[in-house]
């Protein structure tokens, strides 16, 4: 890639983008409601400690990190992309990029929402259900559920689906939303099988877990017009505390310094006005004194009659003796 390639791909757009905001059409409207209907199915499936909970103990008692260690040091590794801390951070300094180039706050307060809706429901189902995990486990076959454990939904994988789908979710073109969703689904799944791989979670942690970050990726449009007077709200309280326009939503570079004052035309043509002075009007003064020289060298050419006989002027007499 050329240096000066990279170098214009790091200012800002010239003209800030029309960014298509995503909007609760029918087919997400109706994804949403099978997505919670499967929520709802997970969780009555552990509470009533069916064929699910059995899945759970049989890969429990697998022990899938013991049928292929070779694996283990890679995954430790991997299963970081769902953890909040890290991924946070990388996908913020991402979207503050953005913000910053497309003149916009609302990468990141799409992301800043959608965490903050992750942490309150993911947090209250995990506190209100007190789910064990596989290594604290105490009885056979039991659902472990109303104790002191905190693993139901699993949030690394909650975390996964949230954090790489904004990705997706603020894409700006079809191509770049179909790639992005590709990524988020190879990381929310491999995230996902890693912490059974690990015995860190069940299986229905796991599937409760996908559920749970696709809810919220489905319900964001909800969220858009609180976010977009948000944006607004920011931007005006920032003009206001800075005195600068520009940075985001004008589109226009801040300006530094005051403004200079056009030169007169007519002043600039001909010398029958005087051209304002350099200290009167900064920035000017250069061209001003060019165009008092230039009107003061500039040659005289005689009146000419009219050619209709009719001359505007008296005709120019001739200089000298008679």
């Amino acid at each position: 890639m050329r240096t000066d390639r990279l170098l214009a791909r790091l200012e800002q757009e010239p003209q800030p983008p029309s960014m298509p905001v995503p909007e609760m059409s029918r087919t997400r409207a109706a994804l949403l409601w099978a997505t919670l209907g499967f929520y709802v199915a997970i969780v009555a499936a552990v509470l009533t400690t069916s064929w699910l909970v059995r899945l759970d103990w049989q890969v429990m008692l697998f022990r899938p990190y013991k049928q292929w260690p070779e694996l283990h040091a890679f995954l430790d590794y991997f299963v970081v992309l769902g953890q909040r801390g890290p991924t946070a951070a990388l996908v913020a300094a991402w979207l503050g990029w953005r913000s910053w180039r497309q003149r916009t706050l609302r990468p990141l307060l799409v992301m800043a929402c959608s965490l903050l809706l992750l942490n309150v429901t993911v947090g209250a189902a995990k506190l209100g259900m007190g789910r064990e995990g596989p290594h604290y486990a105490t009885v056979m076959g039991s659902n472990e559920m109303f104790l002191t454990g905190d693993i139901f939904p699993s949030g690394h994988t909650a975390n996964a689906v949230v954090t790489w789908g904004i990705l997706a979710y603020l894409a700006t073109t079809p191509r770049a939303r179909r790639s992005l969703s590709v990524i988020a689904a190879v990381c929310a799944l491999g995230v996902g099988a890693t912490t059974v791989y690990l015995g860190t979670h069940w299986v229905s942690d796991v599937l409760l877990g996908w559920a749970a970050g696709l809810l919220i990726l489905l319900a964001l449009p909800w969220c858009e017009p609180l976010i977009n007077r948000v944006d607004t709200l920011l931007l005006a309280v920032r003009d206001r505390v800075f005195g600068v326009t520009g940075a985001f939503g004008s589109g226009l570079p801040p300006r530094l310094g005051p403004t200079p004052l056009p030169v007169p035309a007519a002043a600039s043509m001909s010398g029958d006005e005087p051209l304002p002075h350099g200290d009167q009007v900064p920035g000017v003064a250069a061209r001003a004194g060019a165009a008092q020289r230039a009107a003061k060298f500039r040659p005289r050419i005689p009146n000419r009659a009219h050619p209709g006989g009719r001359p505007d002027h008296p005709p120019a007499r001739a200089v000298g003796s008679r």
